[in-house]
């Protein structure tokens, strides 16, 4: 076997902890970009039925996970990809009983239990930005799958597209694109038809 040619390379920030509280900007598209999840009609998204599956499950991320914030003006489902930001935040009581969170950027929710928090091909980290994609990604499958009768059908690509948001106004610039996407359609390098 060719090591080098099934060797994948990480597209992950090399040393990174992406269990750190703070705001992460990810990007998933479907396997062959097809065009699954709606239509874009007059620069809005309408959702078919699997496109409402992804909205539904990936803010059922948050309930799942108390140390995960979503918000609905940062995220949207397009026609064959989604761009959302999820928020890693502390939580102040660890037995999660009235918990509150701190703002972004406050102190690590949890010290490790052990080994490494850096995510390492073929070693999932609890709590990673990795992880919690890989959860979505495998629960939209899934649902999308049972809903079109396809066991076992691929529905996203093998990675996804992320960026730390290391500011205010980087944060804002990528809210103003996820809102303002849909009305792009025409232009988006992921449109299949332009």
């Amino acid at each position: 076997m060719d090591g080098a040619r099934y060797h994948r390379r990480s597209i992950r920030l090399k040393g990174y902890d992406y269990t750190q509280p703070g705001a992460y900007f990810v990007t998933v598209v479907t396997q062959d970009r097809v065009c699954l999840f709606g239509e874009i009609v007059d620069g809005r998204m309408r959702l078919n039925r699997p496109g409402k599956i992804v909205y539904e499950e990936w803010f059922r991320t948050a309930r799942l996970r108390p140390y995960v914030e979503l918000r609905p003006d940062e995220f949207i489902v397009m026609p064959n990809h989604i761009h959302g930001i999820i928020r890693i935040v502390d939580i102040i009581d660890d037995n999660n009983v009235g918990a509150r969170r701190r703002p972004v950027g406050a102190r690590r929710r949890r010290a490790p239990t052990s080994g490494t928090t850096l995510e390492q091909f073929g070693r999932p980290v609890s709590g990673s930005i990795p992880t919690i994609i890989r959860a979505f990604k495998s629960a939209t499958t899934r649902r999308i799958n049972e809903w079109r009768g396809t066991p076992g059908a691929r529905v996203w690509q093998r990675n996804y597209w992320e960026h730390i948001v290391r500011n205010e106004k980087a944060l804002e610039r990528i809210r103003r694109y996820i809102v303002t996407n849909p009305a792009r359609w025409q232009m988006d390098r992921e449109n299949p038809y332009r």
